[in-house]
């Protein structure tokens, strides 16, 4: 296959080391505003380096893209209205709008679309999930999901990712849906500033909680945090009649008991999202280049990402106001 990356950032620097090593790719064209960047990132992987617009005219098979949030939506249309098969990293565009436009063009032309929630290839919640639908867990009660950093982005970044529960948060929203096969009918967020003044400065928090209730009564909670000294904490607990599911509660996990002789988990702490789902990143990017090939379906859709963004949305106005905020306000 011949596939292009666009973005030769942090992330992109990650999925260009699986595709340059993946039996299935020939050829890597890697393109990025930053030529000279694009091209320290090609060389040692044996792949090749120009601008954007050169990789997306290169008679391609498949695209990863990679770019800044902004710049998503424009690059996803391009390649669905050059019927090349594509995956986009969260969030297909920074707004609602741009994202139904978004949604609507990829449909019209029938191309497929992967969009990038890694969470889904990660072998714990895919568990989680199998046992939800093989009822396990008997009937589903309760949620609560932790996402949890080690420490803050830049100051540059925060002023442009759109805040916690869009950037961060989204991916717990994602994999709520996912795991637990239902919607989500309603979020009350709030969130707090307790460390770098950059954040409130943004309208942001770095602190943040939601209660989200499911369409079919089962309750989530949430929590997160940009100052988590202990590691990075990504956990997801499932609650029901029959048994208590937790997902990520490994010997990694940055936690301590207080109880008196108990030294679990023993391991170091993980120290960043990319350490932590290495093997999904792996395996999103596998499966991406399996549908690029027509032999399975999009494993995460725009309209999956769409549900997610709404109620990123709705947890965003909800912090904002003060109030319940029913996701069907936003639709």
């Amino acid at each position: 296959m011949r596939v292009g990356l666009l973005g030769a950032g942090r992330i992109g620097a990650s999925h260009a080391r699986f595709l340059g090593g993946h039996p299935q790719v020939d050829t890597l064209l890697i393109g990025d505003a930053d030529v000279r960047r694009a091209a320290a990132l090609a060389g040692p992987i044996g792949a090749r380096a120009g601008d954007p617009e050169a990789v997306l005219t290169a008679g391609l098979d498949a695209v990863v893209i990679a770019t800044p949030t902004s710049t998503h939506a424009e690059l996803l249309v391009r390649a669905c209205d050059a019927g090349v098969p594509a995956f986009c990293e969260k969030p297909v565009a920074p707004d609602l709008r741009t994202t139904l436009e978004v949604r609507d063009r990829a449909a019209k032309t029938g191309v497929p679309v992967h969009v990038g929630f890694q969470r889904r290839f990660d072998a714990g919640y895919a568990a989680a999930r199998q046992a939800v639908l093989d009822g396990r867990l008997g009937a589903l009660h309760r949620v609560h999901l932790v996402t949890a950093d080690p420490a803050p982005p830049p100051a540059e970044y925060v002023r442009s990712s759109g805040g916690i529960f869009r950037d961060c948060h989204i991916h717990d929203f994602d994999i709520l849906r996912w795991v637990t096969g239902r919607e989500v009918d309603s979020v009350t967020a709030v969130g707090a500033n307790r460390g770098d003044a950059y954040f409130s400065a943004a309208g942001d928090v770095d602190t943040s909680a939601a209660v989200l209730v499911m369409d079919d009564g089962t309750l989530a909670t949430m929590q997160g945090s940009r100052y988590n000294g202990a590691g990075y904490d990504v956990r997801m607990e499932l609650s029901g009649t029959a048994g208590t599911w937790v997902v990520g509660l490994d010997e990694r996990a940055p936690l301590r008991s207080a109880e008196p002789g108990v030294d679990w988990p023993p391991g170091d702490p993980w120290t960043d999202f990319q350490e932590r789902f290495e093997p999904a990143y792996a395996n999103e990017i596998g499966t991406f280049l399996e549908m690029a090939r027509g032999r399975t379906g999009s494993p995460c859709t725009v309209d999956d990402a769409l549900e997610a963004f709404l109620v990123a949305e709705a947890a965003t106005l909800s912090l904002r106001e003060g109030r319940r905020v029913p996701v069907a306000e936003l639709r």
